[in-house]
């Protein structure tokens, strides 16, 4: 399916009108209170709030996409939008800031619509680094954080929130006008595709690095305005500007993830993620000052933006018949990773008077965060290791030291007729057919064991009783210290009439 040039950037500049909406309370949150009286739980809840929604409509959001297309759910979801912006608008109570904010959250659940629809467009090897240039549709909370204050110093937030349904009502047209009317749906059930993954542990895995890499992102930019105001007494605007410096950088990583994790090896890149954010989270714990602060703070956005970029990249490796369901879970899990973070942290300032637990908390989860991405890059290893012995032709039996066979594939099955139920456990010698004598397995075990390899024609019996002749190639695998911890054998059947006729062919060339 050919892109239409205008096809990637409509649904990036949607998700950054998406971002800015879900955003609003957050970044006039400094100026709402001054109006609506709110303690420091009730200001917490409510730049929280948006997010619990925008998670959850993110697992629907995903199957949606397949099925009804990305210009009908950007379309529904900013004339839905407008009603809660208009409400919040006019908001005199911490309920109705609750209220509103809750279906703020349609606009976060946007995010599942591109990273679901655009992949369809584009080859694997470059999924990675499109989903990360869709994801700069993150800068619409930058955007929000820097110019909805300024705005409001100069109309007051309440104006300012209306400025928002202008940009609703245009974005709607503009979906209606240029998006995809012919993008393909997949018209897949939601629990077929529910089936296909709920079980698969790389699934589970993958949706927790998201918690953690773009919970951490949300989470930050929630936090960031009101924290600064209050803990460093700086000015609503410049607080701000911080945070939409923190967002934009977080924001311009994520492509640079996904063009990483198509050039290199996703889990060494995710490596690098958690690391950083262990670091980052130390350095925010032990920060009193200012400049340390957003040292740390960078940190943890440079990271949580290369981590939200590569992440998206092992979607589509993983679960390309149901990525639908797979992006909306994984990206609702991730929305969620923001909501707890605040309140937690509001939480604990109660207890401690300050947030060094909390942040210290990010920092160790980012630490477990590293031991499962090795986890995961191992096992990819071990089942590529494993795939390829099983898909190859030619035989293959391993043993241990003592010669007992540990494993086989299905080639050796096919050439002698023996399951692996029948051969494991078993030594290579009851396949013998008595042609060779004594003294040829000894010579083959000496040279084994001097070399560390062997290779030869040897006759071997099939199950049927049937002899045959095969070429087999045995290599010793050695662990770090240097002992042979398996055998390796790899055979395959040749027919004694090649071996004739290929001898007297050597012979005459050697006379000639």
């Amino acid at each position: 399916m050919r892109p239409s040039k205008a096809i990637l950037p409509l649904q990036t500049l949607s998700l950054i009108l998406g971002f800015a909406v879900w955003g609003i309370l957050s970044s006039l949150i400094v100026f709402i209170k001054d109006g609506i009286p709110l303690t420091p739980g009730q200001l917490s809840l409510v730049t929280a709030v948006p997010v619990v929604l925008g998670s959850i409509l993110r697992i629907p959001f995903g199957y949606w996409t397949n099925k009804h297309g990305a210009r009908n759910m950007f379309l529904i979801s900013f004339i839905l939008l407008l009603a809660p912006v208009f409400y919040i608008s006019q908001a005199k109570s911490f309920f109705d800031l609750i209220i509103g904010g809750l279906f703020l959250g349609i606009s976060g659940a946007t995010f599942s619509v591109g990273v679901t629809s655009l992949p369809k467009y584009y080859p694997k090897e470059k999924h990675g680094f499109v989903n990360g240039i869709y994801g700069l549709g993150n800068l619409g909370s930058a955007l929000s954080t820097f110019f909805a204050p300024v705005l409001a110093t100069q109309i007051g937030w309440r104006s300012t929130v209306q400025v928002y349904l202008i940009l609703l009502a245009v974005f709607a047209l503009a979906n209606f006008f240029i998006g995809d009317r012919k993008e393909t749906k997949l018209n897949v059930a939601l629990m077929e595709q529910i089936k296909g993954i709920y079980k698969n542990e790389k699934l589970w895995l993958i949706c927790f690095f998201y918690f953690i890499t773009f919970g951490a992102f949300v989470a930050f930019t929630v936090f960031l305005p009101n924290h600064l105001v209050n803990n460093f007494g700086i000015s609503k605007v410049d607080a701000g500007l911080r945070t939409a410096g923190f967002v934009t950088l977080a924001t311009f990583m994520r492509p640079v993830g996904g063009w990483l994790g198509d050039k290199f090896n996703p889990f060494k890149i995710l490596l690098f993620v958690f690391s950083g954010l262990t670091i980052g989270g130390i350095v925010l714990a032990f920060s009193p000052s200012i400049p340390l602060f957003t040292v740390g703070c960078l940190l943890i956005g440079l990271c949580a933006g290369l981590g939200n970029g590569t992440i998206f990249k092992l979607v589509p490796l993983y679960f390309s018949k149901q990525s639908g369901i797979a992006n909306g879970l994984i990206s609702a899990l991730g929305g969620l990773g923001g909501f707890f973070p605040p309140l937690m942290l509001a939480s604990l300032l109660a207890m401690t008077g300050h947030y060094a637990i909390g942040f210290m908390a990010l920092s160790m989860v980012a630490l477990c965060s590293v031991l499962l991405v090795l986890y995961m890059y191992w096992q990819d290893r071990v089942k590529l290791a494993e795939q390829i012995v099983q898909s190859t032709s030619q035989a293959v039996l391993v043993t241990n030291p003592k010669g007992l066979i540990l494993t086989v594939n299905p080639a050796f099955t096919a050439i002698t007729g023996y399951t692996g139920e029948a051969a494991m456990g078993q030594k290579p010698g009851f396949l013998k057919s008595g042609k060779h004598d004594k003294s040829f397995y000894e010579s083959m075990w000496k040279q084994l064991k001097a070399q560390n390899a062997w290779s030869g024609n040897i006759w071997n019996k099939k199950q049927n009783g049937e002899l045959y002749l095969q070429h087999l190639t045995i290599n010793g695998i050695k662990n770090d210290v240097g002992e042979t911890n398996y055998y390796v054998g790899v055979f395959s059947e040749i027919d004694p009439v090649d071996i004739q006729n290929q001898s007297r062919k050597l012979v005459g060339n050697i006379k000639s």
